[in-house]
This record gives structure tokens, sequence and C-alpha cells, in this order.
């Protein structure tokens, strides 16, 4: 048996099998997009969980993770990856690195991802992981994700992995014609509503895609942390 906690689970016979049921619960719920399962099959989720919870990583529920954040449910992160209608030739914008895990999951589907964290611990404890994986299209900045990163916009897809109050309508303006964004749209107190944006010239179409919770967007980055 593999010695090493962060791909034992994801390796063993008992960790293929927690792996499977994971893909079955996806497919019973709608997730039907091959490239988004595959990518989650190839992903190991409990590679970017804390070791304390490792025994929960192929569970279909967020878990906390360093710096007060949370790695989303897998079916969040499925559903979110199916609704941007990723190529292998987008330009990708993440607000919310987190663990990494999502950020993961769009490498495997997109060109390129940018991905901006205000929690500087957060980021090296990300690169290690993507580099255990051997992942080398991301690019991590800590940065007020409110504020997009202008400097290389436009983008093909944006996704937004902490709740918004409002439409985010600056980093909106940040996407290509045609381009899609995601986010969760409500405050904290309430479940508030996944949504889809999808900008043509001036206008902007709207698509609810459910009930979601994430820890709200906070302005800014963290000087401490």
């Amino acid at each position: 048996m593999d010695d090493d906690p962060t791909t034992q689970s994801a390796n063993d016979d008992d960790g293929r099998i927690l792996v499977a049921s994971l893909l079955l619960k996806l497919r019973s719920i709608g997730i039907s997009d091959r490239k988004v399962l595959n990518a989650i099959e190839a992903i190991p989720r409990n590679l970017f969980v804390p070791e304390e919870l490792m025994h929960l990583a192929y569970e279909d529920r967020a878990l906390p993770i360093e710096c007060g954040q949370t790695i989303s449910a897998p079916s969040v992160v499925a559903m979110m990856t199916a609704a941007l209608d990723l190529g292998d030739r987008h330009k990708v914008l993440e607000i919310g690195t987190g663990s990494g895990y999502q950020t993961a999951i769009l490498s495997r589907l997109a060109r390129r991802v940018t991905s901006l964290e205000r929690f500087r611990t957060l980021i090296p404890l990300a690169e290690a992981r993507w580099a255990v994986l051997g992942i080398s299209n991301i690019s991590v900045v800590q940065a007020d994700g409110n504020q997009g990163w202008s400097r290389q916009a436009p983008f093909d897809r944006i996704i937004i992995t902490a709740a918004c109050e409002t439409a985010p309508s600056k980093l909106v303006a940040q996407l290509v014609d045609e381009g899609i964004l995601i986010a969760p749209i409500g405050s904290s107190d309430t479940v508030q509503r996944l949504t889809l944006f999808q900008k043509y010239g001036t206008r902007v179409d709207t698509r609810d895609l459910g009930g979601v919770r994430f820890v709200p967007m906070m302005s800014g980055v963290a000087q401490n942390l």
C-alpha cells in the first residue's frame, strides 16, 4: 500500500470504489458531461482536503480548509464546471483559489487558468498540490477578486467561488462577447442562487442554476494570512 497519505485513498481499491461511487452520484443528479466527469475522476480530491478530513474526501459535501475557507462539494464543483461549457482554447479567470481543487479541475478542460486568492497562506499550499499532479497551466495571484484581473482581460470564462451580494458587473465586463460567468448570488445568511451570466455586447442574459451555500466574497487582500 502507498505510504503517501496524499495519494493513498485515491489509488488503493477502497479509493477507487469511493471515486466510482462519487461519479455515480454525480450522474444521478444530472451531471452528464463526460469531460467534467473525467476531470473529477482524474483529480484526487483527497489531495486538497486537510489530513484529518481525508476520510471524507469523496463524500459529496463541502469541507473546511485553512483560513476559514471551504472546499466545495463535488456536485457543486461539477455543476459549475459543466455550466461553464469549457473548451480547450478557453482562457479562464477563477475568483477564489481556496484549496486549488476547482482550479485543478478547470485546468484539465481549459487552455489557461488565472486564479485570484486574497489569502496569501493558501497560495503556496495550492501550488504544491498542483505540482504533485504535474499541472502547469495555472497562474495564481494574491489579489482582490472583486476587481477581477483587467491586465489579462477579456476572459472566455469567469468562475466565482464566493458569494456576491449583487451581480458582479465589474467582472462581467471582463468577459469576451458571448463569454460566461458563474457566481453564487446572495447574502451569506441565506441560500444563494448559483447564477450564469452570459454577455452579448451590452446585454447580459442570466440563468438560475439552483440554490447553493458559499462563504461571502470579501474585499481587499488579507493582511495576516
